[in-house]
């Protein structure tokens, strides 16, 4: 049971970050160079680097490198896969884990 919340644990703490989630955001209009998401923020290019290796590793963001430049982009599945989880962790359904057992207060 807990293996769906575990799985999605790092997802939720790459995300807790203003700059991933800008990041996430531009990268919903496609492939982008790294050069390209640096423009947009004021921080280093070693600093973009270890946020970039955070999306990455969650497995939101992939990457890709052409000559010595990388390039990234969501990982449409890993984004669905997240999607879907959420929605199901906040929609009322029978298999909630807020149904399993008995109740002590007697309701």
């Amino acid at each position: 049971m807990n293996d769906k919340y575990t799985k999605n644990v790092g997802l939720f703490k790459a995300l807790a970050d203003t700059n991933r989630l800008m990041i996430v955001d531009m990268l919903s209009c496609g492939e982008l160079c790294a050069c390209k998401i640096l423009e947009k923020f004021h921080i280093t290019q070693p600093t973009l680097s270890h946020h970039m290796k955070i999306l990455c590793d969650c497995g939101l963001v992939s990457g890709r490198k052409e000559g010595k430049w990388m390039y990234y982009s969501l990982n449409s599945g890993k984004v669905l896969e997240f999607k879907n989880f959420l929605s199901a962790i906040t929609v009322d359904k029978e298999d909630c884990i807020c149904k399993e057992g008995e109740c002590n207060c007697g309701k």
